[in-house]
C-alpha cells in the first residue's frame, strides 16, 4: 500500500492556522467596558470560571476544521502497485527411456526412479514454461502434450513404469516423436531433453536423422546417458526361480548421443549418479532461461472526502456549539 499527495502544495495554506491562533488570543484579551443591567444577580449567580475554562474551545474547533480542509485539498491518495510480466516461455519435451534396463540399480534406487524423481524437480523449477513427456522403448509415445499444468506432468511422470511399452530403445523415434510435439510451437526457444542408458536397435528413424529434422525446426536437443562405467545390477524375473539379479555391462552409445546434442546446439551430458544427474538438470535449467519482462505500474484511489467530511462535520459542531452552550453575549 503506497500513499501520496497528489497536490501538496496546498499544505502551505496552514501556515495560516497558527496566525489565526495568534490573532484569537490577542483578540481574546481582557477589555475595559460597561454593561447596563437592571439586576446583577444572575451574573453573581454564573460560574464564570467553568465558561471561560471553555473560551477557545470554539476557535479550536474551527482550526482544526480548517486543517482538514486543506488536507483535503492537497488530496490524499492510497495506491496499489502491481506487475504486469511479460515472458519468452520455452517449450520443453522430455524424452525418457523406458525400456528395460532402466531398472539398472547403479543410479540409487534405480536410474528410472532417479530420473522420474529429477525429472519432475526440473519441471516444478520452471516458470512460464511449457513442458511436454514422451516416452519410448521399442516405440514411442507422447504422455503429456506441451501444458502449463506442472502438476499433470509430475503426476505422469510419476506413474511411469517399465514395461508399459514393448522393450527396446528406440532413442530416434522418441526424438521424432517429441519433434513433432514441437513443430508447430512459435515459443522463443525450443528445447529437448533426452534420457537414455543405451543405444538405438529399434525404430524406423536412426537419433542422426531425427537431430537433422530437429535443426531444420529450430529445436535444439540436450541428451543424458544414464549409467556408471562398467557393468551394473540389475533385476531379472525368472519365470522359474523369481526375482534374481544379474550384472549387465553399461553400453551407452555416447558418440552418436553427441552428434545428435551438437547438430542442434545443444550439449550431452553423463550422469553416473543421482547427484550428477540432478547437476545435469540444474546446468540445463540455468542454460535455458526465461526472459521476463517487469513493468510495475501503481493505482491510486482518491481519499478527500475522509478528510472533507471530517472538516465540515467539525465546522458543523462548531456552528452548533457557537449557538448553544457556547453561546457569547455582545
Amino acid at each position: 500500500m503506497i500513499s501520496r499527495f497528489a497536490d501538496p502544495v496546498y499544505f502551505l495554506l496552514l501556515a495560516v492556522v497558527p496566525l489565526l491562533a495568534y490573532w484569537s488570543v490577542i483578540r481574546g484579551r481582557p477589555q475595559v467596558g460597561s454593561l447596563r443591567y437592571s439586576s446583577l444577580a444572575p451574573i453573581i449567580r454564573a460560574n464564570h470560571r467553568r465558561s471561560g475554562r471553555y473560551r477557545h474551545t470554539l476557535f479550536g474547533l474551527r482550526a482544526i476544521a480548517l486543517t482538514a480542509l486543506i488536507v483535503a485539498f492537497a488530496r490524499p491518495q492510497s495506491g496499489v502497485t502491481a506487475e504486469h510480466v511479460t515472458t519468452e516461455g520455452i517449450d520443453i519435451v522430455l524424452v525418457l527411456d523406458l525400456s528395460s534396463s532402466m531398472l539398472a540399480e547403479d543410479l540409487e534406487p534405480n536410474r528410472l526412479a532417479a530420473a522420474k524423481r529429477v525429472a519432475a524437480d526440473f519441471v516444478q523449477g520452471r516458470r512460464n514454461d511449457r513442458i511436454g513427456l514422451v516416452v519410448f522403448a521399442a516405440d514411442a509415445f507422447t504422455q503429456a502434450p506441451l501444458t502449463l499444468d506442472y502438476g499433470v506432468v509430475t503426476t505422469l511422470l510419476d506413474e511411469l513404469e517399465v514395461g508399459i511399452i514393448e522393450d527396446g530403445t528406440a532413442i530416434g523415434m522418441g526424438l521424432a516423436t517429441a519433434i513433432k510435439r514441437l513443430q508447430g510451437s512459435d515459443a522463443a526457444s525450443k528445447v529437448i531433453v533426452l534420457l537414455t542408458d543405451g543405444r538405438n536397435n529399434r525404430g524406423e528413424i536412426d537419433p542422426v536423422t531425427a537431430a537433422h529434422m530437429a535443426q531444420a525446426l529450430g529445436v535444439r536437443i540436450y541428451a543424458i546417458g544414464a549409467g556408471t562405467e562398467g557393468t551394473a545390477r540389475v533385476p531379472v524375473d525368472d519365470p522359474i526361480f523369481g526375482r534374481r539379479y544379474a550384472q549387465m555391462r553399461v553400453d551407452i552409445d555416447e558418440p552418436t548421443l553427441q552428434e545428435t546434442a551438437a547438430l542442434t546446439g545443444g550439449r550431452y551430458f553423463r550422469a553416473t549418479d543421482r547427484e550428477s544427474l540432478a547437476r545435469i538438470y540444474e546446468a540445463i535449467d540455468a542454460l535455458e532461461t526465461t526472459e521476463i519482462e517487469v513493468e510495475q505500474f501503481t493505482r491510486y484511489g482518491e481519499l478527500f472526502h475522509v478528510p472533507l467530511l471530517f472538516g465540515l462535520g467539525v465546522l458543523l459542531l462548531e456552528v452548533g456549539l457557537g449557538r448553544t452552550v457556547l453561546r457569547r453575549i455582545p
